[in-house]
């Protein structure tokens, strides 16, 4: 049976891929060893989906090359996304910082990708076994399918009880192609017993900047009897590396902050101070950390900067993550320098193309990487129809 693209995965980007190259007149078939398609855009954002992020860039993803997500986002952009859910009368709304979630269900943008799918002719095979990929004369044979061009979006190993896995860096070595080592990303952090008075206030949350080098990140983090949560680490996650310390802002203008609770309550303690500003059990533990214990008026300006200097940058030594069964993506993965900015399209293997989670280019939290999915994914589906009426 033949046709003139097979992808392979039944994802986000493999879908868009899919529906772009089936709308365009290429005879496509979708091939996914899971028993239903998208199964990762279901779960994403609480059941809601959070498809896209109003303020993407570039410079919100990570890869060894950074300019390369450029082309494909700059042609098909979060806007151009946005106005196919519109068409399709799909109600959204705006959360923090750009993020744009359904009012309804996720699963209203996988019935509009089958939609879109079916609008192209598109055959999607569901419980299909991959197996061995054999490539002669120009031809991709798959599963007992053949074709001229061959995509790769079976995403990364994060989420591996909804069936992830690493089969795309395995295919990629097959033909060649090099790859940066997967890492989970957006992932939680781990402490060490060093840290035990931390994790010993598990359920805690509250805003912090939270610093990886030189990139940091405003939101809440969130103490767990493991380590730490929430968005801020989350996202710093994407840059820690081992041995890499996290330093958290807990308290901006911590120093103004005690010198005026000095002035206003002289007879009270660091403690006192801190619980006006930060969660009581976490004020308790800072205490202890600082280890100031006198009375505000016979702190001097030198111990308060010092207990300031510990509440802005706590400066804490994660042993690891949680790996890739709580990472929501997998950072590292197919090389970009492997593959043609454009069009997605393996520079030395014509016909093959990576797309979506499968590449190393990995988003910031919050749709950032969905966002990926739709622009890279739209690329390879042009490139595959050009090519076809080439």
């Amino acid at each position: 049976m033949t046709y003139d693209v097979i992808v392979l995965g039944a994802g986000a980007a493999g879908l868009m891929a899919a529906a772009t190259a089936g709308q365009a007149g290429a005879r496509v078939l979708v091939l996914d060893h899971a028993e239903a398609a998208g199964k990762k855009i279901l779960i994403s954002g609480g059941g809601r989906c959070n498809f896209t992020n109003t303020g993407t860039t570039a410079g919100c993803f990570l890869s060894e090359n950074p300019h390369f997500a450029k082309s494909a986002l700059a042609r098909y952009t979060q806007w151009d996304f946005l106005a196919l859910v519109d068409r399709y009368g799909i109600a959204w709304h705006e959360k923090t910082l750009g993020q744009l979630f359904c009012d309804g269900s996720a699963r209203q943008i996988l019935s509009m990708l089958l939609e879109e799918c079916e609008k192209g002719g598109v055959e999607i095979r569901l419980s299909t076994r991959i197996g061995e990929i054999a490539h002669a004369d120009g031809r991709f044979r798959v599963a007992g399918f053949e074709a001229a061009q061959l995509v790769i979006a079976t995403g990364g190993p994060s989420i591996p009880k909804m069936g992830a896995s690493g089969i795309a860096y395995q295919i990629a070595e097959r033909f060649g192609l090099p790859v940066v080592t997967p890492r989970p990303a957006l992932v939680p952090l781990t402490l060490g017993d060093e840290a035990q008075a931390f994790r010993d206030i598990s359920g805690l949350s509250l805003p912090v900047t939270a610093r990886v080098g030189t990139v940091s990140f405003t939101e809440a983090a969130l103490f767990t009897h493991r380590g730490l949560s929430g968005p801020a680490i989350l996202q710093a996650s994407s840059y820690w590396h081992e041995g890499a310390p996290l330093v958290l802002n807990l308290l901006p203008n911590a120093f103004d902050l005690l010198r005026t609770a000095r002035q206003r309550m002289p007879r009270a303690r660091l403690r006192a101070a801190l619980s006006e500003h930060l969660p009581n059990r976490l004020a308790e533990v800072m205490v202890a950390r600082i280890g100031l214990q006198k009375e505000l008026a016979n702190c001097s300006d030198a111990d308060l900067e010092r207990a300031a200097e510990h509440l802005t940058h706590l400066t804490l030594h994660p042993t690891g993550t949680e790996g890739f069964a709580k990472a929501e993506v997998t950072a590292g993965g197919v090389s970009t320098a492997a593959l043609s900015s454009r069009t997605m399209e393996a520079k030395d293997v014509p016909g093959l193309y990576v797309i979506g989670e499968a590449v190393d280019v990995t988003g910031w939290l919050g749709g950032y990487n969905f966002q990926w999915a739709w622009s890279s994914g739209r690329a390879a589906g042009l490139a595959i129809a050009a090519r076809r009426a080439g």
